[in-house]
């Protein structure tokens, strides 16, 4: 018994005498972390309050989107994709529903190509208002995070006008939308436009000449236009290095060809590049959505026989018949059971198809065997692609400055471990 404490006593006093020499501390953040923006961990050794190493741990919310999609009728897939970047579902499930339209070979009216330009706008402004405001509040600014969100529950109300949801919207169909624009909803974006303006101006001007909230920024969780084109980088966080690659004008979409914008591009690639790139960006889709409201009321004024198409009418066999026929009609009946139930076939062909999400590039590649379900679908998230320069980006740097580097990126857990 006594031998035994003393090889306790012994041991206890090796661990201490290591412990001891030890100079470095390993520290957990996350996964459920208040420094995280979702569940993922990053295990770093610091020295004081430098970073020296880091190493992340991903897949906490993995559930195998692209293996249930192998087993989901093709409409029920638009589901997965919001629950992917869920600050703006939106933009991925029109991406979707481009990718099915390649395959099948469904070109869509004008007058949907800037409906969804609407909605999907409004998605990215909605998407940046939240990044850059979680970037003031990683800083210590908690205002501007409290006033923006007023203006994107105003976006949501206008989602909820469009298709009865907010965060995960399920918005649309294939060939365009499940029902046309309300008056509503217009009423609704006019007074949104009316308003904006002045709060994001005054948000602009809690932060970005702020001399505390640029000493935090400047310099932080940079990196290179190589490197981040040697790791996959697309969207705001390779135009904040000075890389003007945008999917809207390299291979347009959606007729984005019929506006006019600007692409805003950053110099350093750090966290004060990334906020005032996603800052400007948010002005430019501003100016997107008040062109699509344009364009449509254009339509709807002098083509008055267009102002009810709200989807592609060859997509007809993926858009549930009117309810009051399949009351009423057989045929009407028949459609719209075959298409509850999954049971309309698609071409055999593979496709690729991608949208300037959030985040950058959303895409989708889809391999079909003429059956009623995706043979293979891989989806593209950008969060997964660029998540992976992170340790590159905080080592040598503070531990303050890693948690904005995270904030800065816009790492969305959903569109990470999909």
């Amino acid at each position: 018994m006594s031998d035994q404490l003393t090889h306790t006593s012994q041991h206890h006093i090796k661990l201490s005498e290591e412990s001891l020499q030890k100079q470095t501390t390993t520290l957990n953040l996350g996964p459920t972390h208040p420094a995280t923006h979702g569940v993922f961990q990053n295990i770093m050794e610091i020295d004081g309050e430098r970073v020296l190493e880091t190493v992340p741990t991903i897949g906490y919310i993995h559930r195998a989107f692209e293996k249930i999609a192998e087993r989901r009728p093709y409409y029920q897939v638009t589901t997965l994709t919001d629950r992917l970047n869920y600050c703006s579902a939106p933009i991925n499930n029109m991406g979707w529903h481009m990718t099915m339209e390649k395959l099948l070979g469904i070109k869509t009216p004008k007058h949907v190509d800037y409906m969804r330009v609407t909605m999907m706008e409004l998605s990215r402004i909605a998407d940046h208002l939240v990044c850059n405001s979680v970037v003031a509040v990683d800083t210590g600014a908690l205002t501007g995070f409290t006033y923006v969100f007023q203006y994107r529950e105003k976006i949501y109300e206008i989602f909820e006008e469009v298709c009865g949801s907010r965060l995960t919207t399920n918005m649309g169909r294939v060939g365009g939308f499940e029902r046309n624009f309300t008056d509503v909803l217009f009423t609704k974006l006019d007074g949104f436009i009316a308003t904006f303006p002045k709060m994001m101006k005054e948000f602009e001007g809690l932060m970005n000449r702020n001399r505390i909230f640029m000493d935090r920024c400047i310099g932080a969780g940079p990196i290179s236009a190589e490197r981040a084109l040697n790791y996959g980088f697309t969207g705001p966080n390779l135009r904040a290095t000075g890389v003007d690659y945008d999917v809207r004008v390299a291979s347009p979409y959606s007729s984005y060809e019929d506006f006019e914008f600007t692409i805003p591009v950053g110099t350093k690639g750090d966290v004060y590049d990334r906020y005032m790139v996603r800052n400007d960006e948010i002005w430019q889709s501003f100016s997107i959505v008040k062109q699509a409201l344009a364009k449509i009321r254009k339509i709807d004024a002098e083509f008055p026989d267009q102002k009810n198409v709200f989807y592609a009418p060859e997509a007809d066999k993926f858009h549930l018949p009117v309810k009051e026929d399949v009351y009423t009609k057989m045929e009407a009946l028949i459609y719209h059971f075959k298409m509850v139930m999954g049971e309309i076939d698609a071409p055999a062909g593979e496709v690729y198809h991608s949208v300037e999400g959030g985040n950058g590039e959303v895409g989708y590649y889809l391999i079909s065997d003429g059956g009623r379900t995706p043979y293979r679908l891989h989806f593209r998230r950008p969060c997964f692609i660029y998540y992976q320069a992170y340790p590159e980006m905080v080592e040598g740097g503070l531990l303050s400055d890693a948690v904005i580097a995270l904030s800065s990126l816009n790492v969305i857990a959903g569109e990470l471990d999909a």
